[in-house]
């Protein structure tokens, strides 16, 4: 990213000593400029190799676990999990159940398909009608959790019910918008909303994520009731990884990428590169814990 400076103007700016080249600031400035981006760069890569392998795991735990249950005629074992999963007889909220882990599953894969820049460059046309596929099963998931959270009762206390209704309209409005700018053909603004779409939709994996590291930081349930799953913890644990958390972070990142300075560029590469060191302890926790032990 270049800097053009005037030679004389920036000396005086600055305050140079005299015998600092004023052109010898400014490829100073533009060094640390390159750098800060390459960091920022770097650090959303790792962060998206970090989340792609553990999502990956997760998807394989929905379809190891609840679809080869369901496959082998023992949709029962599925309240192994959930507590409120099967109910025999309850064909309907079964049935939503169902599809629900089914586009689990979907979205999970064909989310992460659509981020991979290789796949929007050589391969076009897949990457619209997945991205239309994609669009419709956040959709379709976003009502399905509403439908089991509001119609059948979900763990957790009331609060943890609202953050998860407030990420099904994000996901909602995410969707809408990010298909408004596509038609549109406005493709920086489609791939905006496109990434907010995928951290809202990957809210509940978030939360299991959280959840996990939490745990084992604190070596054990801390600051809510694993008996009721409730507490101050799951509370704002759910607000913010439902709500504020991946969001503002990603919002952060926007803001730094087009910054012209160093230092906004560092600080958020910072902030991703600890932000993804917790990700994968908790996708760690989470996959020896919970997923990998049901396969």
């Amino acid at each position: 990213m270049s800097v053009p400076i005037v030679a004389a103007d920036t000396a005086e700016r600055h305050r140079l000593p005299p015998s600092v080249p004023a052109n010898s600031a400014a490829a100073m400035t533009n060094l640390s400029v390159k750098y800060a981006t390459a960091a920022l760069r770097g650090t959303a890569v790792f962060w998206f190799v970090a989340a792609a392998f553990g999502q990956l795991i997760f998807a394989g735990y929905v379809a190891g676990f609840y679809g080869r249950s369901a496959w082998q005629g023992h949709p029962e074992l599925w309240n192994k999990v959930l507590p409120h999963g099967y109910v025999a007889g309850d064909s309907f909220f079964n049935l939503a159940l169902g599809l629900h882990l089914a586009f689990a599953f979907v979205i999970t894969v064909g989310g992460l398909m659509q981020l991979v820049p290789a796949i929007r460059r050589t391969l076009p046309a897949l990457h619209r009608w997945t991205g239309r596929a994609y669009l419709v099963a956040a959709a379709i998931l976003s009502v399905g959790g509403l439908v089991m959270v509001w119609g059948r009762g979900a763990v957790g206390d009331l609060s943890q019910h609202v953050a998860i209704s407030i990420n099904a309209g994000l996901i909602l409005a995410c969707a809408t918008v990010a298909w408004r700018h596509a038609r549109a053909r406005r493709v920086d603004l489609h791939r905006r909303w496109a990434l907010r779409l995928f951290l809202a939709v990957s809210g509940v994996w978030f939360f299991r994520v959280g959840l996990m590291f939490w745990i084992v930081v604190n070596h054990g349930p801390v600051g809510f009731d694993p008996d009721t799953f409730s507490g101050p913890f799951l509370t704002v644990l759910a607000f913010a990884v439902y709500a504020v958390l991946p969001l503002g972070a990603l919002e952060g990142y926007l803001r730094a990428q087009r910054n012209r300075g160093a230092t906004a560029k560092f600080a958020m590469a910072g902030v991703l590169a600890a932000l993804t060191l917790m990700m994968i302890a908790g996708t760690a926790a989470a996959a020896a814990i919970m997923w990998l032990p049901r396969l």
